[in-house]
């Protein structure tokens, strides 16, 4: 199975669109001002031959530990080169041993860190980019993936699904506490036969507590350890078209 490069970047052009403007709307800015720190950094991806007058599904996605905000763009080419926008936010906890490496923490002031960062995203991605309101995607690895369930959990209705890739269901603070709503929300979660950071006994833990709340779940096994795949990047894909475009039976 192919594994994601980390070392060359893969860029893309950028879109025949406008510039993100100076001020951004009322409402973000407000929640900048609450939270007491200014946009977090960020990198956007564009799809390829961008058209301005089609509304993109969006992919909002969550690095893992030790990653930074720019992994989007090693990722997003491995899912579809032309289906989507991508955009991803820098983790809230720096990790000096890793470099330029960050991380996403399971504290209530990094959940509500977090959160900001991406609901501030996915205002600069639809003001830079035509994206469609109801066709959000939030996705991450590792701890990327945790925080993308907790993230999507806590607000159902602004997501059209979440995936995970070998990052655990969050346990602490009530995540399943919106059940009733959560369970109109799509889960994908994919994982590593041979993984360490998230064993077979802990998926199988959490996919029980997933039924039993009534989530709707797609669940992916690989036969590889913690890594990223392309395999998995394309079943993502494959299940995000069919959520935007079912199927007809």
């Amino acid at each position: 199975m192919n594994r994601i490069e980390t070392a060359t970047e893969i860029l893309s052009s950028p879109p025949a669109s406008p510039t993100i403007p100076a001020s951004l709307s009322a409402r973000t800015m407000d929640r900048i001002r609450l939270r007491g720190h200014e946009l977090a950094p960020h990198a956007t991806f564009a799809p390829l031959h961008y058209e301005p007058g089609y509304a993109y599904p969006l992919v909002v996605w969550l690095h893992g530990a030790m990653g930074n905000e720019r992994q989007v763009r090693h990722v997003m080419p491995k899912i579809s080169m032309r289906n989507y926008v991508g955009i991803a936010p820098r983790g809230t906890c720096a990790m000096p041993t890793a470099g330029d490496g960050y991380c996403w923490q399971q504290t209530a002031e990094a959940i509500e860190q977090a959160e900001s960062r991406i609901f501030d995203c996915v205002e600069v991605a639809s003001r830079r980019f035509n994206v469609h309101p109801d066709r959000v995607f939030l996705a991450g690895v590792g701890c990327g993936g945790t925080m993308a369930l907790r993230t999507a959990w806590n607000h159902p209705g602004h997501f059209a699904g979440v995936a995970t890739f070998g990052g655990s269901m969050p346990l602490r603070d009530r995540p399943l506490r919106n059940v009733n709503a959560l369970r109109r929300l799509p889960c994908f979660v994919a994982t590593g036969r041979r993984s360490d950071d998230y064993p077979e006994a802990e998926v199988c833990r959490d996919l029980r507590l997933m039924h039993a709340a009534g989530c709707t779940v797609a669940l992916r096994q690989y036969p590889c350890g913690d890594e990223l795949t392309t395999s998995m990047l394309l079943d993502l894909d494959r299940w995000m078209m069919d959520l935007v475009c079912p199927p007809q039976a």
